[in-house]
C-alpha cells in the first residue's frame, strides 16, 4: 500500500479531482476545484491531453488558477486519437477508451509520480474526488487507502433513475423493443407518476441490454455507494424528494449547487459580474460579438439557442430549427458549433441561406460565453439540449427553457423542467418546424409571463442555497470538513 498521509501535520489536505474528459464534466468539476482552492485545500486536477490543450487555447484557465499556489494540472490520454470527433455518435467511443487506456495509465502515473507530492511543499494525495463513472479511480483509492468521493455531474433525478435500473429491468420496462414510449415507468421510487419510457436517461433507452455503453454506465452507477461520500451539483429546494431516496443508499451526500452560482457567491460577487470572476472552461473559442448584438435588443426579447458541446444534427434538422425560429417571428441568438452538422451535405459549415435569413432578427456564432448570455437582460428564453450545466445556469439566471434533449441525462432533465419544476417546455423526440414555431411562441409570448415568474422564483431559491447559511453553502463547508478529516 502506498502511504498517502501527510508527513507534515500543518500541510492542508491534497485533493485529486478527475472528471470524465468532456465539456460538461470538465466544466463542473473545475468549478468544484476552485471552490476547494478557496477553502485552502491543495488540488491536483487531472484532465485529458485533448481537453487541456483546448482549455489553454480558448480560455484564461492557466492565468486564472495561477492565483492558487496549491493548484496544479496533470494531463493524461483519453485513449482516443487527436482527430477523433468526440461528439455526436462518436461520443460512445469515449467510455470504452477511458476504461481500457486511461485507467491503466492513471494507476501507473499515480505510482510513478508518488501521488503528486512536490518536495515537501504539499502532501501526497489524501482524497480522490473522481467523476462517478470512473470506477478505476475508485479502485486505486481503495487499494491504497485513500479517501474516495464521487462527484456525479448529472442531476439527482437522472442519477437516481440510473441507480434504479436493476428494478426497471426486473419490471420489464426496458429493454424497449418497440413498446410504446408513452408507457409509464413505475419502478423508480419517487417518480412513479412522472416518467414515461421516453423520459428515461438516454443510455437506457435501449432495445438490447447487451449494448456496450448501457452496460458500462449501469456498472459504473451501481458501484457509487462504495465511496465515503457523494457530491451532486444540485440544491435541496430543487430535488429534495429525490435526494431523500438517494440518501437511503448514500447517506453522506453533499449537494453544493448550482456550483457556478456558488463559486460566484464565494468570490463575493454579484451574479451580473460572473463573467469577470469565473474562468471559462470552454473547449471552444467564444465569440463575444454576440454580446454587442444582445445590447441592441429589447429586454426579454431574444431566445438563446444552444445544444451544447456534443450534440450533432443532420442538415435537415438544422433547417427545421431555422424555419421554426424564423417563422416564429422571434429574435434569436443561435450557437452552431463548427462540428455540429453531420454528413457531407452540411460540410460542418453554416448553410448560406441560413446566414441570409438570420440577418433580419437573428445572430449566429460558433460558440458563446453562455453565462454572460443567459444573464443578459435581452434574453428571455433558452432553447437547450437540457444538459445539466445548461439547465442549472438557466435556472440561476431566471431564464425559462424549451428543451430538445439529445442523449444521456438530458431526456429526464427535460421532463422535470416541464412537468415538475414547470419552468419550461419539453420538445423531445421531434424536430418539426411547425412544432418548433408553436413552442417558441408559447415560451416567448403566450405563456411568457407565467414562465418568467416561475423561473424568477427558482432563481431566488438557487441564490438562497448558495449564500451564507443556505443549504449548498453549508454543505460545501461540511464537505471541506470531511476532506480535512481524511488526513491520516
Amino acid at each position: 500500500m502506498l502511504q498517502m498521509g501527510s508527513e507534515k501535520a500543518n500541510l492542508p489536505p491534497h485533493v485529486l479531482i478527475f472528471p470524465l474528459p468532456i465539456q460538461g464534466h470538465v466544466n463542473s468539476m473545475l468549478r468544484l476545484a476552485e471552490l476547494l482552492c478557496l477553502a485552502g485545500l491543495d488540488v491536483t486536477y487531472i484532465v485529458s491531453d485533448f481537453c487541456h490543450n483546448r482549455l489553454l487555447t480558448h480560455t484564461n484557465v492557466s492565468s486564472h488558477f495561477a492565483r492558487y499556489p496549491g493548484f496544479s494540472f496533470q494531463t493524461i490520454s483519453d485513449g482516443l486519437p487527436d482527430d477523433h470527433p468526440r461528439a455526436g455518435e462518436g461520443f460512445v467511443d469515449i467510455m470504452p477508451a477511458i476504461k481500457m487506456v486511461t485507467g491503466p495509465l492513471f494507476k501507473r502515473m499515480m505510482i510513478e509520480k508518488g501521488c503528486f507530492a512536490s518536495s515537501g511543499a504539499r502532501s501526497p494525495v489524501t482524497c480522490i474526488i473522481a467523476d462517478g463513472v470512473l470506477s478505476f479511480a475508485g479502485d486505486f483509492a481503495e487499494e491504497n487507502g485513500i479517501a474516495l468521493i464521487y462527484f456525479r455531474t448529472v442531476s439527482a433525478c437522472s442519477f437516481w433513475a440510473c441507480f434504479c435500473m436493476p428494478q426497471v429491468i426486473e419490471a420489464g420496462e426496458i429493454p424497449l423493443k418497440g413498446h410504446g414510449m408513452e408507457l409509464a415507468v413505475k419502478s423508480v421510487p419517487g417518480m412513479e407518476n412522472i416518467l414515461r419510457r421516453r423520459d428515461l436517461p438516454g443510455f437506457y433507452r435501449v432495445d438490447d441490454l447487451d449494448d456496450t455503453t448501457f452496460q458500462i454506465i449501469k456498472t459504473e452507477t451501481q458501484q457509487t455507494p462504495r465511496a465515503q461520500a457523494v457530491i451532486l451539483n444540485t440544491f435541496e429546494d430543487l430535488e429534495g424528494p429525490i435526494l431523500s431516496h438517494i440518501r437511503k443508499h448514500m447517506p453522506r451526500l453533499y449537494t453544493i449547487g448550482p456550483n457556478h452560482f456558488h463559486l460566484t457567491a464565494r468570490l463575493g460577487a454579484k451574479a451580473t459580474e460572473t463573467e469577470t470572476l469565473i474562468s471559462s472552461a470552454s473547449l471552444w473559442e467564444e465569440d463575444r460579438s454576440c454580446l454587442d448584438w444582445l445590447d441592441s435588443q429589447p429586454p426579454k426579447s431574444v431566445i438563446y439557442v444552444s445544444f451544447g458541446s456534443i450534440t450533432v444534427v443532420r442538415r435537415e434538422q438544422l433547417l427545421e430549427f431555422w424555419y421554426g425560429l424564423v417563422n416564429s417571428g422571434q429574435r434569436f441568438l443561435w450557437v452552431v458549433r463548427p462540428d455540429s452538422i453531420m454528413g457531407e451535405a452540411g460540410g460542418g459549415k453554416i448553410p448560406a441561406e441560413l446566414e441570409t435569413a438570420t440577418k433580419a432578427r437573428g445572430y449566429m456564432v460558433g460558440w458563446a460565453p453562455q453565462l454572460e448570455v443567459l444573464n443578459h437582460p435581452s434574453v428571455g428564453g433558452f432553447l437547450t439540449h437540457g444538459g445539466w450545466n445548461s439547465t442549472l445556469e438557466s435556472m440561476a439566471a431566471g431564464v425559462p427553457m424549451l428543451c430538445w434533449p439529445y442523449f444521456a441525462d438530458q431526456t429526464i432533465n427535460s421532463r422535470f423542467v416541464s412537468e415538475i419544476w414547470k419552468i419550461g417546455l419539453d420538445m423531445k423526440d421531434t424536430c418539426d418546424r411547425v412544432i418548433i414555431q408553436k413552442m417558441v411562441a408559447e415560451l416567448m409570448h403566450a405563456r411568457k409571463d407565467e414562465f418568467l415568474r416561475r423561473a424568477d422564483a427558482m432563481a431566488k431559491l438557487a441564490r438562497k442555497a448558495v449564500t451564507q447559511g443556505g443549504t449548498s453553502y453549508n454543505n460545501l463547508d461540511s464537505l471541506v470538513e470531511f476532506i480535512e478529516s481524511t488526513i491520516i
